[in-house]
């Protein structure tokens, strides 16, 4: 059985976790952009540049994880999961801003290429910069996603994603710039080319980490088969007769959850409180990585027909 973790071993892992991505980027980051520079292959460099991008993404989990990961106090009753929310949002604006800059390069060489602009053609150490970042980003994704997953933290999962992109670039990067140097004049569009590729790769990864991101911040509901999950959780109390107004939302890797549970009129306070103590525990057993707010409100049942409401 894996052992729950404490908020405080979560950050720990969490930052070590980013540590080791900030020294791999900043190695192969560099490592790119002077051989993209010595070789005069411009996916090169983009993809140097993408690699450095992880630099922001991992100061910022850095700045936050801990922050969000902080007990609720009198300013923040709630605790500050939405700090978490922020920094993955800022991630994936970020890997825009980059991929942006990406495509609009490698549109600008491309029509050099179609007026005539001969493309110089890269050496070969940029075929090997481009196999051994891509080893080493699918490595880091795999084990900042385990950790990622292991502590319930979205946003270091956001930056597993951040690695995945650059891996994935990387591998665009190989194809080009072995097309230029083996294709002849011909192929000399491939590195640009790749470079476009890389973009598209990039946005598309964006956009998969700011969409739960929004969701969070603009507070939509738990998804469908939580919300069954709850109620089921809910209706197998002993004491509860029915329940209403359910309503939940997330907050970085806790979830907040109200509720209306009906009990017999006739029990006295105490046993509705332990009925509703229950309910509480059942619920928060559903989220074991996280520290979820549960609030359930007593209500006297007169006959209603039991019916899981979500409103």
């Amino acid at each position: 059985m894996t052992k729950e973790l404490t908020p405080q071993e979560c950050v720990r892992e969490a930052r070590h976790v980013t540590w080791v991505g900030f020294w791999c980027n900043a190695a192969l980051g560099l490592a790119k952009i002077l051989t993209g520079i010595l070789a005069r292959s411009s996916a090169l460099i983009a993809d140097g540049i993408h690699s450095f991008s992880d630099f922001v993404s991992d100061v910022i989990v850095l700045a936050m994880v801990g922050i969000a990961r902080k007990e609720p106090d009198r300013r923040h009753e709630y605790g500050h999961g939405k700090y978490e929310t922020l920094a993955t949002i800022l991630l994936s604006l970020v890997l825009f801003a980059v991929a942006i800059g990406i495509l609009c390069d490698g549109i600008e060489k491309i029509i050099d290429f179609a007026h005539g602009k001969e493309i110089p053609h890269p050496g070969v150490w940029a075929l090997v910069i481009c196999a051994v970042s891509i080893v080493v980003k699918e490595w880091l994704y795999q084990y900042t996603r385990m950790v990622g997953r292991r502590i319930g933290s979205e946003v270091v999962v956001a930056n597993a994603w951040h690695h995945r992109s650059d891996s994935f670039s990387s591998i665009a990067t190989l194809a080009g710039v072995a097309g230029t140097m083996f294709l002849g004049k011909a192929g000399g569009i491939c590195d640009p080319a790749a470079a476009v590729i890389v973009s598209a790769f990039i946005i598309a990864v964006s956009v998969k980490m700011a969409v739960p991101a929004l969701h969070e911040l603009l507070e939509i509901s738990l998804p469908e088969h939580e919300l069954r999950s709850i109620s089921e959780a809910i209706v197998s109390t002993p004491g509860v007769k029915a329940f209403h107004r359910l309503r939940t939302r997330r907050s970085g890797a806790d979830v907040i959850v109200d509720m209306h549970i009906k009990v017999d009129p006739g029990i006295t306070v105490e046993e509705a409180h332990d009925i509703a103590t229950e309910v509480e525990e059942k619920v928060e057993r559903l989220y074991p990585k996280g520290t979820p707010i549960v609030t359930v409100h007593v209500e006297p049942y007169r006959g209603e027909p039991l019916r899981p409401e979500y409103k």
